[in-house]
């Protein structure tokens, strides 16, 4: 309305009083379990990187699928400490062990050495070797190795070591000797030292 030398003049509208209602959005259109996909793609990737990762980084908890292991071989026999005429099984110290002329390394853990540089490495190192001998002396247990990495730079055969207890579970070594055995998880980073 407007105002004209005081009388109030109704204004028309232009289309001669045909009022359109606004135009309508147009409908939203479902979007396609594909196009859902295209969408949550890109979170999908970062989560199995993130899961893959993590899984590479903590070789202690997890194996990598059967297929990318060898074949699993059991060992039974009763391991004594290393030293001249101890036998054919015998333990290095808290990680390490020997089956004849092999040498083995329990993959994913680390262990105090036993040519020590302190006395607190020496009795945490007593104490891991005890530990991994005790372990392995309950019974037959299997090893398996990684495909691509079969063993470390000094030549070691890098193991993952387990048994299957009576109710079905599966003890891994390398996860009890962290709960037990004065282990820390490694993942070939630097160590750190033991004093």
């Amino acid at each position: 309305m407007t105002i004209e030398r005081g009388k109030v003049v109704p204004l028309r509208p232009r289309n001669g009083g045909n009022r359109r209602p606004p135009p309508r959005p147009p409908a939203r259109r479902r979007s396609t379990w594909r196009e859902a996909f295209v969408a949550v793609r890109p979170w999908l990737l970062l989560i199995a990187l993130a899961t893959g990762w993590f899984v590479i980084d903590n070789p202690e908890q997890f194996e990598p699928p059967a297929f990318l292991q060898t074949a699993p071989e059991t060992i039974a026999g009763t391991f004594t400490r290393c030293g001249r005429g101890r036998g054919y099984y015998c333990v290095i110290d808290g990680d390490t062990f020997r089956i004849g002329q092999r040498t083995v390394r329990v993959q994913g853990i680390d262990t105090a050495e036993v040519d020590a540089r302190c006395p607190a490495e020496a009795a945490q190192a007593e104490a891991s070797t005890h530990a991994l001998q005790a372990w392995l002396n309950r019974g037959s247990f299997r090893m398996t190795a990684r495909l691509d990495e079969p063993t470390d730079h000094y030549g070691r055969e890098l193991r993952f070591v387990t048994r299957a207890e009576p109710d079905g579970r599966e003890d891994r070594l390398a996860r009890w000797m962290i709960a037990n055995g004065g282990a820390r998880p490694y993942g070939g980073e630097s160590r750190a030292g033991w004093c």
